[in-house]
């Protein structure tokens, strides 16, 4: 191998970054940008050489520019050497096996793509699965690390930039680094932007590669010839290694100089000059007839190059095409690669002689690799590609196998399958008895567009087929203006989808019952979103209504659903609870299938149960509808279902899953591309990452600044929601002012008529406080009286609990400590009641200042531990530091403790056991503080809700709690 010239800088900078790679700062990512030729693949060698010498792990990969449609073929090509088996037999362990099966849509390419491997059904479960798979491969190296190299990424299809852009938004943990070559002029704009944000945050460092110096690459590559000569070839290469090898090689052939140098200074499109293209084509001459054929076919077989498939291409026998292998390996136009394939030694050279290739010749050798394919039993994934490039005109059985390709890659890869629908389409006849297939070909093709973000696009082919011949076919027209409204809700053009939804129901003779149905869920959730759901309230009972006389259960625990939602939202609590118990026994008691087409029910359920203070059933729901979107490839239900996981473990005090799911839910929301979803993600993330952050930490700001300018002047409910914990963020941060004033942005004004009503009162408890902040008693009266009349008609729990924070905050400010606490021991209660652990640790907190400011010690050292336990355990590291800011004095003991009857009857052992779940701590970590057995724990706590009649854990806790705070009161008294 050449000697590599002129890189020593570059080099050094990459062993530097090897050195620290694994450190909390840093980049991860190394962008190598530059001309073709100018050396980034010899420079990528010569690191990944390094690094193996090193003992790194090492994966490379490279993109190709006749495969862009081929899913994940770069990190495909990447994993291609690794063996899954040989890893785990060497202690890389099963989780190493585990993490390869989930990655499998990548790193086994199309044909696992096509099948959908369990436990990553959809592309961003297997980004995320890819990630987890790098990590475990670096940490199988020990210390050493995992350096995955990229090449030719200009050329890189769909899935593998959008993988790209997952890892560089979210670096993988541990001693990984990747590094991506480039042509920065070639570059779609959507590689070029992840890398830019990258590079914003650190997390990527661009490593542009100038010309060579003249004087080392003359020495190295041109000694020996005449000073003068070499210097013009040189000028004439400007730089270019590959150029000048090229002309090099020219010279020394006996081409004339002024001719080869003054080629060389021609550009064409591709950015190969045409001097040097024929310069390297030139090569090609004096192969015979089958070894220029052979050429020829491994140019066009890509990764499918193997000695089997070029013998079955070729039409030559084994023995006959080893020779003309071996020939051709002589002259260095073949080298071997990865996985037994055959490659022409440099890209630019397979790309000159594909192009090269006669048209007929091209598609002939495409058309045998799909036959051999088909053959061996290869998915219409896999052959997918040559099927494609072998098309001159209309094929029925050709378009049948790149509609199911398009089908099984839809999940995974559905810009791929976009473009194979696209070249079916392109090529169907415009005759009358294609009519319903173009209709259900450009349905699905505008479905898959929707899926990878592309959502104008998919809108306005669904306008096209609602518009068309196909308008007379009540079924695909009900579909696509189903499938048409979603995208405009995406767009954020609710009032048109509205529209369109209410003409199509309007319309004589009026869609089937089924499509009836579909249409008018569609149209709820179309007003749902505008924050107009009293306005089709009664469309949505005919909707039910129809549903139930049609036998329709899935239709009617949709309509249930989002009747539940849609008055869990204005506040009717009573009504809501009635929707959702009904709709949870009916999807309670059908089966994952007949969910599937309309998964998105359980969206609406979980929300309501969430709004509506049910968290264990909205769990519940929100993960069967994940498994279900996962399993189908609802993608664009992930982030709802996530979010409302996300906002059930925030309130429960689960900070670390909760910020897991709000963090994939985002990912995807950016990945599908749609505004409104990622504002709706955005606008509950600030309160997570708010609680889950230290004491002054600027995160949660950044991401509610990013969600209200994210809505805009959208008028979703999730923008007026974003505009709020925009307020709840600024009042933690310490700015009153900017509190008040997004709410009131928010609310539309101080009647606050575009709040969401059942959240309302958590609202007027903000501007209580900001009023306060302001010396405005009156006006912070007016709220806090507010506050308690619109809690007690929603009849919420933490709405309720809300608005007793707010009249304690007056009752604070007034110097009534004695009414304050009482009303924060409510407020308390009411969070311990429906398991709203973060609020309820929140709320102690906020009693155990006031305990301390009028001597109660002993109730506030209760109630401290308590708060603190929670807040620690459920990884809320605000509260944690807050509580660390108020730690109590220790009590001076017990005196004047009254026993309650519900307690008065329990042992001195399990009083202490008692006092030990008050603090927050498990049955195994009580065994393991008193020395016993976690089955002896758990038989005392049996006596102890036996002897107390107390029907939980949180309940026993809460009553410890206050018991302790009220003796200490008892006592300071005295």
């Amino acid at each position: 191998m050449l000697k590599l010239v002129g890189r020593t800088e570059e080099l050094a900078q990459l062993d530097s970054l090897i050195a620290r790679i694994g450190q909390s700062v840093g980049p991860s990512v190394v962008d190598v940008t530059g001309d073709a030729g100018i050396g980034k693949s010899r420079l990528l060698g010569e690191l990944c050489a390094k690094a193996a010498r090193g003992g790194m792990t090492v994966l490379r990969g490279r993109a190709t520019e006749f495969e862009r449609h081929t899913p994940f073929q770069a990190f495909t090509d990447a994993f291609a050497d690794i063996d899954v088996h040989d890893l785990v037999k060497n202690g890389a362990g099963d989780d190493t096996a585990a993490a390869f099966t989930e990655a499998a849509p990548v790193v086994r390419g199309v044909s696992h793509t096509a099948s959908g491997a369990p436990g990553a059904a959809d592309r961003f479960g297997a980004y995320r699965a890819v990630a987890r798979l790098l990590a475990r491969l670096a940490s199988s190296s020990g210390d050493r690390g995992l350096l995955v190299a990229l090449d030719d990424l200009h050329w890189a299809d769909p899935g593998s930039l959008e993988l790209l852009d997952h890892l560089v938004r979210h670096p993988v943990s541990g001693r990984v680094l990747l590094v991506v070559a480039r042509r920065d002029r070639q570059t779609p704009t959507s590689l070029t932007a992840a890398l830019t944000r990258g590079i914003d945050s650190g997390v990527v460092l661009p490593m542009e590669l100038s010309p060579l110096p003249e004087r080392e690459s003359l020495t190295e590559f041109a000694a020996g010839l005449p000073p003068g000569d070499a210097a013009e070839l040189f000028a004439a290469s400007e730089g270019n290694p590959l150029y000048l090898l090229s002309l090099l090689h020219a010279y020394r052939s006996g081409a004339p100089l002024p001719g080869a140098a003054t080629a060389a200074r021609h550009g064409d499109l591709v950015g190969v000059p045409s001097g040097l293209r024929a310069l390297l084509l030139d090569e090609l001459t004096p192969l015979s007839a089958p070894e220029r054929r052979t050429v020829d076919t491994v140019a066009v077989l890509g990764d499918h190059a193997t000695s089997a498939m070029l013998a079955s291409s070729t039409g030559y026998p084994g023995r006959e095409l080893d020779g003309f292998i071996g020939a051709l390996m002589q002259r260095d136009l073949l080298r071997p690669a990865p996985g037994g394939r055959w490659a022409l030694r440099h890209p630019v050279l397979r790309a000159l002689v594909y192009g090269n290739t006669a048209a007929h010749e091209r598609a002939g050798i495409h058309r045998r690799a799909a036959d051999e394919l088909a053959r061996s039993g290869a998915s219409a994934a896999e052959r997918a590609h040559h099927v494609e490039r072998s098309l001159t005109g209309w094929d029925p059985a050709a378009a049948r196998v790149l509609t199911e390709a398009a089908d099984q890659l839809g999940h995974t890869a559905p810009a791929t399958a976009a473009h194979l629908l696209d070249v079916v389409l392109e090529l169907l006849p415009d005759a009358p008895e294609h009519v319903r297939q173009r209709g259900e070909l450009t349905l699905a093709r505008a479905r898959a567009l929707g899926v990878c973000g592309h959502l104008r696009e998919s809108r306005d082919l669904l306008h096209r087929v609602i518009n068309s011949a196909c308008a007379d076919d009540p079924s695909l027209r009900a579909d696509a203006i189903a499938q048409c409204a979603v995208m405009e809700r995406h767009l954020g053009h609710s009032p048109e989808a509205t529209a369109l939804l209410r003409r199509e129901l309007s319309r004589s003779p009026g869609p089937s019952p089924g499509q009836a149905v579909s249409l008018g869920l569609a149209l709820g959730m179309s007003a749902l979103l505008t924050v107009a759901y009293p306005a089709v309230r009664d469309e949505l009972a005919r909707t039910l209504d129809l549903a139930r006389t049609h036998g329709d259960r899935t239709g009617e625990a949709a309509a249930l659903a989002l009747c539940a939602l849609g008055e869990a939202y204005e506040g009717e609590t009573a009504t809501a609870l009635r929707f959702a118990g009904e709709a949870a026994q009916l999807a309670d008691g059908l089966t994952d299938p007949s969910l599937t087409e309309l998964c998105e029910s359980l969206v609406w359920l979980s929300w309501a149960e969430t709004m509506l203070e049910r968290y264990t059933d909205a769990e519940r729901h929100a993960d069967r509808g994940l498994a279900i979107a996962r399993r189908s490839g609802q993608l664009y239900l992930l982030p709802h279902l996530l979010m409302s996981r996300a906002y059930v473990h925030l309130n429960t005090c689960r900070l670390p899953s909760a910020l897991q799911s709000a963090d994939e839910a985002e990912s995807i929301a950016r990945g599908i591309g749609d505004s409104e979803l990622l504002t709706f993600t955005l606008s509950f993330a600030p309160l997570i990452v708010l609680a889950a952050c230290p004491l002054g930490d600027a995160r949660a700001m950044a991401v509610a600044e990013e969600a209200v300018a994210t809505a805009g002047a959208s008028d979703s409910w999730w923008a007026s929601l974003a505009w709020c914990i925009l307020g709840h963020t600024a009042l933690v941060n310490g700015d009153a002012h900017r509190a008040e004033e997004a709410v009131l942005r928010a609310g539309g004004g101080t009647h606050l008529h575009r709040v969401q009503p059942s959240l309302r009162p958590a609202q007027l408890e903000l501007l209580v406080a900001t009023a306060l902040a302001g010396g405005r008693l009156d006006e912070a009266e007016s709220w806090a009286a507010r506050a308690t009349e619109e809690a007690g008609r929603l009849g919420l729990g933490g709405q309720r609990a809300a608005a007793l924070r707010a009249s304690a905050a007056l009752a604070e400010h007034r110097g009534d400590v004695g009414t304050a606490m009482r009303l924060l021991d409510q407020a308390a209660r009411e969070y311990t009641t429906m398991g709203a652990a973060l609020w309820e640790a929140y709320t102690l907190l906020r009693t155990v200042a006031l305990a301390q400011s009028s001597g109660d010690h002993a109730g506030a050292a209760a109630m401290w531990q308590r708060a603190h336990r929670l807040a620690s355990d459920g990884g809320a590291r605000l509260l944690v530091d807050l509580a660390e800011m108020i730690r109590p004095q220790e009590a001076d003991g017990d005196r004047g403790q009254e026993v309650p009857p519900e307690l008065a009857l329990l042992t001195a052992r399990e009083r202490e056991i008692a006092g030990l779940v008050a603090e927050g701590l498990s049955n195994h970590a009580i065994a393991d503080g008193l020395h016993l057995s976690r089955r002896t724990v758990e038989t005392h706590l049996t006596a102890i809700y036996r002897k107390s009649g107390i029907p939980s854990r949180s309940a026993l806790a809460s009553l410890v709690t206050r018991t302790a705070v009220s003796g200490a009161a008892r006592a300071g008294s005295a």
